[in-house]
């Protein structure tokens, strides 16, 4: 490919993705089509009604009445009229049911009143709960910048906190013209945001009976009926956790990425990848209704994203590595490593703790509701299961070798808060640690595993973070899930139980989950990063590698006063 194709096509790629998202998303301003009887886009669960006669008599008084249509959902942008009298049954065990609320509307009009004020302040605490917390998940993406960029050598530095800081607007961006319709177009509503009825067109395929939800068909742009105050919350909450699975393969594909292919990346992986899978989880798709379906518990349960969020940025993160191949030096002609040690330990550890402190907006607002009293318990959980996880990696390395590794240990308590994300509402304290205590080890494991074996260079180890005790932690809920919470969850009646409740039709819906989200994002990620390959390439040059991607591929150098020396990678380096 000669220079001039090299230079433009990144750009040209964008312009295109861009152009054409811009297309799709001008039907979501149309008024909708009429329903018929083969359309099977609705909301989960929806029937579609079936296509009015060409030529009909009018009908009696009465039969048009029993036939008149539910009205339309409205959007409200305000945010004045979301939230009302009918939020407050089922706001505690002893709270008024829809009945009650109806006789007490005539009989005391007063009480309805404010009654319906009480509704709507429910509704605002558990809003502004859901952004608060969505704020703690953004402040995740320094942490990440700093755990990356301290893990990797200071040549790269710059470059390594560029692609952190870039895919925050790149994600955003592409997230708000198509990912979040894909995801989220078809949920129906979000009762603890009081709203978000608009959202409610999901494309379906009818097989077995049963219908399949693939994707969302509402919400391009954020425009037409979806600007309304509780979806636009709604994005906010869901923006944030679709950039922390664009982040992860930063890290697997440091210092040896250019940016060109990964631009065009920040646009694909949150337009397209994310939102498939987590619409399938999240969003009313195929893998949330596998109970209703076909009685496998409640359908595959993730409550903060282990599968969702990190399980698919850990496969996309393998994915890229093994295309881009390894660091130049990592690798010996016999196929041993050599190491290549981050350049600041201590800034890494800190972006940990970061990570740590944001994960309680990740786990514990994954509620939608500051009124769900059930946040203490998620909130603890994931606490315990991060210390469980540090404390056996830290064990694991100081048996295995004879000293404590606090890297590893930093990656160990990321493992544990990846494994407890999905089971942390579902679970008791002593599964919380036991869950993370396995995780710890599994992440020690895993790295040397990646590295040796599978001879991938992954240099902040996010494969086996994120990957791996992604799978561990969905898996772990289809085990511990203790019957203490999640009545209706995926709309199946009772409380969410794992194998060792009684449960194993839960396990195996977990296990299918699991399966599902490595296949799907596996091809896709190998295809997309193959053909992006080919087109404009990956891989930064050799030399600009050897000198270091901040003398090159960014306009600023992390530390333009350091006399960065190169210096061979071992004793037995062989090969540039």
């Amino acid at each position: 490919m000669n220079t001039i194709t090299k230079k433009f096509a990144p750009w040209a790629i964008a312009a295109a993705m861009v152009l054409g998202l811009t297309v799709a998303a001008f039907p979501d301003d149309k008024p909708a089509a009429p329903p018929s009887a083969a359309v099977t886009s609705g909301a989960p669960g929806e029937a579609s009604a079936p296509a009015p006669a060409a030529v009909a008599p009018a009908p009696a008084p009465a039969a048009a009445e029993a036939a008149a249509p539910a009205p339309a959902p409205k959007a409200d942008p305000s945010g004045a009229n979301t939230g009302g009298a009918g939020d407050v049954p089922g706001g505690s065990a002893g709270a008024p049911t829809a009945d009650d609320m109806t006789k007490l509307g005539k009989s005391e009009p007063l009480a309805a009143k404010l009654a319906d004020e009480v509704g709507h302040n429910r509704i605002s605490i558990n809003m502004v709960w859901t952004l608060v917390c969505g704020f703690l998940v953004m402040f995740m993406q320094a942490g990440f910048a700093m755990a990356e960029t301290g893990f990797t050598r200071a040549k790269n530095a710059g470059h390594t906190m560029a692609m952190n800081f870039m895919i925050y607007g790149l994600g955003l961006l592409g997230y708000w013209v198509m990912g979040f319709a894909l995801q989220m177009g078809g949920v129906g509503g979000v009762a603890t945001l009081g709203g978000c009825t608009t959202l409610n067109s999901e494309y379906t395929v009818h097989l077995l009976g049963h219908d399949f939800g693939l994707f969302g068909m509402k919400g391009f742009f954020l425009s037409g009926d979806t600007y309304d105050a509780a979806i636009f919350a709604l994005f906010l909450f869901q923006m944030v956790f679709m950039d922390t699975t664009a982040t992860i393969p930063t890290g697997s594909m440091a210092e040896r990425w250019n940016l060109k292919s990964f631009l065009v990346y920040g646009f694909f992986v949150s337009a397209i990848l994310y939102p498939i899978y987590a619409n399938w989880v999240w969003g009313g798709g195929w893998l949330s209704q596998l109970g209703k379906n076909f009685g496998l518990g409640h359908g595959h349960v993730d409550f903060a994203g282990s599968s969702v969020v990190h399980m698919t940025g850990g496969v996309a993160a393998l994915t890229g590595a093994m295309v881009l191949g390894p660091r130049l030096g990592k690798f010996n002609k016999d196929g041993s490593p050599n190491a290549m040690p981050g350049h600041h330990i201590p800034m890494a550890v800190v972006g940990c703790f970061i990570l740590a402190f944001g994960w309680f907006g990740f786990n514990a607002g994954s509620t939608l509701a500051g009124t769900d009293l059930r946040i203490g318990v998620v909130a603890t959980n994931t606490m315990l299961a991060g210390a469980a996880a540090s404390f056996t990696s830290w064990i694991y390395m100081w048996v295995k070798y004879g000293k404590p590794d606090i890297s590893m240990s930093a990656n160990g308590l990321l493992a544990g808060l990846v494994a407890i994300t999905a089971p942390c509402a579902f679970v008791n304290s002593v599964s919380a640690v036991i869950i993370g205590g396995i995780a710890g080890i599994l992440v020690c494991l895993s790295v040397f595993f990646v590295e040796r074996v599978m001879k991938i260079d992954d240099p902040v180890g996010a494969v086996s973070v994120h990957g791996v005790n992604g799978a561990w932690g969905v898996i772990s809920l289809g085990l511990f899930a203790d019957g203490m919470y999640g009545d209706g969850f995926n709309g199946v009646s009772g409380t969410v139980k794992g194998l060792f409740y009684g449960d194993s039709s839960q396990f195996i819906a977990q296990l299918i989950g699991t399966a599902t989200n490595i296949v799907y994002v596996f091809v896709v990620s190998w295809v997309f990063f193959k053909v992006l390959d080919m087109v404009i390439g990956l891989r930064v040059d050799p030399e600009h590698e050897l000198e270091g991607c901040d003398m090159f591929e960014v306009a600023v150098k992390a530390y333009p006063d350091f006399n960065l020396r190169n210096v061979p990678y071992g004793s037995h380096h062989t090969e540039k």
